[in-house]
């Protein structure tokens, strides 16, 4: 006689209940979806990289993987189609601390490739590009493939205000525990998904749909103001303010910058002008749209 299978959710259940368990769920195949109701709709790519290294110039891409879905404009994710996931063979070995973490081998990648073409046909339906880190994954996927460069960005990690929403971490897997939820991190595609669930989800205390907020963001327009020819004495008050200082050889000046909205750049700049530099002084100040954000032109 055969017994029937555990019935392991109401388990879990029963342990929930209790306030003293905790349990993590496998993350589903399938994110949460929102049912069509004849919205005007985009599509999104959500994208992962595995590289040897955080050199664009000097390391390599070892896999991409792409999850493409179709959204409301307010946020609501309706449907997520076929992944595109590939492995590619770096002209140097993996290092091992790389093969370790992902699960990436030299074996693995042997022979394969990427065609730069597969990937442009595949991004060329998406109105945006999202990255749990955009500001790496960019730089390497415009270096790989240059259809990148004219698609607008997001990013997940650093454009929804996760700590204003109760979550105690970034990190993708972290969101997710936070969330119910486990999954195999550190490959493409798997990431991927797990960036879409939590896209699809509303957030915790403002109740609004994570990519709702992620898309409003990324519309909007940073408006970069430079303090060049600061003076030095000037620098702790700068960075107590939230000011970064760009030493990079990347074509802008060598100086303390910072990020305002368009709501809040004349009161910055009048702060720059009444408090560190001279009245009359020329400030600079770059606008950055989702066109050009987290790339190199940025």
């Amino acid at each position: 006689m055969m017994s029937n299978p555990p019935d392991y959710e109401t388990m879990a259940k029963a342990l929930e209940a209790t306030g003293d368990y905790r349990i993590l769920r496998r993350l589903p195949k399938q994110a949460t979806l929102a049912e069509f109701d004849g919205s005007e709709t985009r599509r999104a790519v959500v994208l992962d990289l595995e590289t040897t290294g955080l050199d664009p110039y000097a390391d390599e891409i070892i896999e991409i993987g792409m999850v493409p879905f179709t959204y409301a404009l307010d946020g609501r994710i309706f449907g997520v189609g076929d992944p595109f996931s590939g492995l590619r063979q770096p002209s140097q070995p993996i290092p091992s601390e790389v093969a370790e973490l992902t699960g990436i081998t030299d074996a693995m990648v042997k022979g394969h490739a990427i065609e730069p073409g597969d990937i442009e046909k595949f991004i060329d339906p998406a109105a945006l590009i999202i990255a749990h880190n955009a500001a790496f994954d960019r730089r390497f996927s415009e270096q790989f493939c240059s259809a990148f460069a004219n698609k607008p960005w997001a990013c997940s990690l650093s454009q929804i205000p996760w700590a204003e929403e109760g979550f105690g971490s970034t990190k993708l897997a972290q969101l997710l525990a936070d969330c119910g939820y486990f999954f195999d991190g550190h490959r493409a595609v798997d990431d991927c998904r797990a960036v879409v669930e939590l896209l699809s989800r509303p957030l915790p205390k403002s109740g609004r749909p994570a990519l709702g907020v992620l898309l409003e963001v990324a519309r909007s327009k940073t408006c970069r103001i430079w303090a060049e020819n600061s003076p030095f004495e000037s620098k702790d008050i700068l960075k107590a303010r939230g000011y970064r200082w760009n030493g990079e050889n990347n074509g802008k000046p060598r100086s303390w910058y910072f990020d305002a909205t368009e709501e809040t750049v004349e009161s910055e700049l009048a702060f720059l002008q009444s408090e560190i530099l001279a009245r009359n002084a020329h400030i600079r100040v770059d606008y950055i749209t989702a066109a050009d954000r987290f790339s190199e032109r940025s």
